[in-house]
């Protein structure tokens, strides 16, 4: 499970170190993508295969299944950190997410998303507030 939140910059290559605390999990490749909000979804191999699988269940004559797809597979670059845990993000990846220096790498449970500093920042100020209020709906009962 990926927890936390780490601050690393992008070096003029367009590379990210990965946090520490996820390079292990992470050390046997990754494969990066566009997530929702112009972040960036960073998952293990296997856990891109089961969300690619699930996909591949979908109905091809569902609209919204295939648009998904074609976004969710056509920006995706997989790759193996190298020995300093660094990746390579693509310049299609960084400009979607709108990547700069700074950068914010959050734990998202089983993924891990990357954004923008003052990207995520916005978000934060945006939805932060209302994070007591979504409780109920996404964890029916509470905790």
């Amino acid at each position: 499970m990926f927890l936390g939140t780490h601050t690393p910059r992008l070096d003029e290559k367009g590379r990210l170190i990965l946090p520490a605390r996820f390079r292990d999990e992470l050390a046997g490749g990754v494969v990066i993508t566009k997530g929702q909000e112009r972040c960036l979804y960073v998952f293990t191999v296997p856990e891109f295969q089961r969300i690619a699988g699930q996909l591949a269940e979908a109905p091809m004559t569902n609209k919204a299944a295939r648009a998904y797809s074609r976004v969710f597979f056509a920006g995706a670059h997989d790759e193996v950190p190298d020995r300093q845990g660094r990746v390579n993000i693509p310049s299609h990846l960084r400009e979607y997410a709108g990547l700069d220096r700074d950068l914010v790498v959050i734990g998202a449970s089983t993924r891990v998303e990357i954004w923008d500093k003052p990207s995520w920042e916005s978000y934060l100020a945006a939805n932060e507030d209302e994070f007591a209020d979504i409780e109920e709906g996404v964890l029916p009962g509470g905790l």
